[in-house]
C-alpha cells in the first residue's frame, strides 16, 4: 500500500476512517456538541460530497464547484433520506475508489481540470495532486469527527484509535 493510499484510507498519521466511523448510533451522529458548527453526520456528509467531486474530476467529469460553502453540507432533507449506515457505506465505497486511483501509478501524473469557485479560473492539477488535496481535506474533517466523538464520550472506537 502506498503512502497516498494510507493517507486516504489506511493507518497513516491517524486512525483509519473505517475505525473513526465505527460504533456510532443514529442518535449520536446527529448531536452537535456545544459550540461546534456541525454534527458528526454533517462532517461525514461533507467529506463524502467532496470525495465524490474529486472522483468526478479525476474521472474527467467537470462537476461544478459549489456556489457557496453551505452547498457542501447536507440539508435537513438530505439527512432524513440517508441514514448513518448508508452514508458510511457511500463514503467507504468512494474511499475505496480513491484508494484504487492512488494505487494506479500510470495515471497519477495525468492532468485533470478542476473547476474553481464561481468567478475563478479552472485549475489544472494532476490526479496525484487532487488525491493529495482530498487526503488533506479528509484528515482535517476526520480530526473534527474524532474531537466530537471525544466530546460526546464516544472515543476510542472498538477497533482502536489514538488517544493522545
Amino acid at each position: 500500500m502506498t503512502e497516498l493510499e494510507r493517507v486516504l484510507s489506511g493507518d497513516s498519521a491517524a486512525a483509519p476512517p473505517s475505525h473513526i466511523l465505527e460504533g456510532l448510533s443514529q442518535e449520536i451522529v446527529h448531536r452537535v456538541p456545544q459550540n461546534a458548527p456541525h454534527s458528526i453526520y454533517e462532517e461525514l456528509w461533507h467529506i463524502t460530497f467532496w470525495q465524490q467531486i474529486t472522483l468526478d474530476w479525476i474521472g474527467g467529469m467537470e462537476t461544478p464547484y459549489p456556489a457557496s460553502a453551505r452547498d457542501g453540507f447536507p440539508t435537513v432533507l438530505d439527512a432524513e433520506r440517508e441514514y448513518w449506515e448508508q452514508l458510511c457505506a457511500r463514503f467507504l465505497a468512494g474511499n475505496a475508489q480513491a484508494s484504487s486511483a492512488a494505487r494506479d501509478q500510470s495515471r497519477l501524473e495525468k492532468p485533470v481540470r478542476c473547476p474553481s469557485r464561481p468567478g475563478h479560473a479552472v485549475r489544472v492539477m494532476t490526479v496525484r495532486e487532487q488525491l493529495e488535496s482530498l487526503g488533506a481535506h479528509n484528515a482535517y474533517h476526520f480530526g473534527r469527527i474524532v474531537l466530537m466523538r471525544q466530546l460526546l464520550g464516544a472515543w476510542p472506537p472498538r477497533s482502536g484509535g489514538y488517544t493522545w
